[in-house]
């Protein structure tokens, strides 16, 4: 007997090897956080069953359409991407100026439609265009320059009453229309 119990090898016992890697495995799914995209952050309107018609004098609306080509047509015209911001800005500010052109800050809207086979960096681009319109005139309105507009602090009451009341005199106004087979 005592011959055989010098054969055995000596080990080491990994009864609980599994439940030490199933504890781990479970460690790491709770722990990992996994990115997601975000998308458009975009407040939508309330969905509603009935399409309301809205009443808009043509004057009031910035026509911009983007063909499959990534090329602009903008008020009929052919436009390149730099040249948005300055042009929404003139028709938003115009306040009658140009009989032709917006009536008002509060009446003007931006109109967007896209074709089905434009790029999302073209569209995003003409959009960031229009929204940096929007925040200049605002910071114009409020007398202070772009980049302390976009930072003013909403929780400092003075900030806040400012933020509104440019938002008041400026409110974005953009018309996203379904995408549809424009060409190009």
């Amino acid at each position: 007997m005592p011959r055989s119990n010098r054969s055995r090898e000596a080990g080491v016992n990994s009864s609980s090897m599994a439940d030490i890697a199933f504890l781990l495995l479970i460690f790491f799914l709770v722990t990992t956080t996994i990115a997601s995209d975000k998308g458009i952050p975009m407040v939508l309107p309330p969905k509603s069953d009935q399409q309301d018609e809205i009443k808009l004098k043509d004057k009031n609306i910035f026509k911009v359409l983007i063909n499959s080509k990534d090329q602009l047509l903008v008020e009929g015209e052919p436009m390149d991407l730099d040249d948005i911001r300055a042009n929404c800005k003139v028709f938003l500010d115009n306040r009658g100026k140009n009989p032709s052109s917006s009536e008002s800050p509060q009446k003007a809207v931006v109109s967007i439609k896209a074709d089905r086979g434009t790029t999302y960096e073209v569209y995003l681009e003409v959009l960031d265009e229009v929204t940096a319109a929007y925040n200049e005139l605002r910071a114009e309105y409020l007398g202070i320059t772009l980049e302390q507009y976009l930072q003013l602090d909403m929780k400092v009451p003075k900030q806040k009453a400012a933020y509104t009341a440019a938002r008041r005199e400026f409110p974005l106004q953009i018309s996203e229309a379904e995408p549809t087979n424009i060409g190009g």
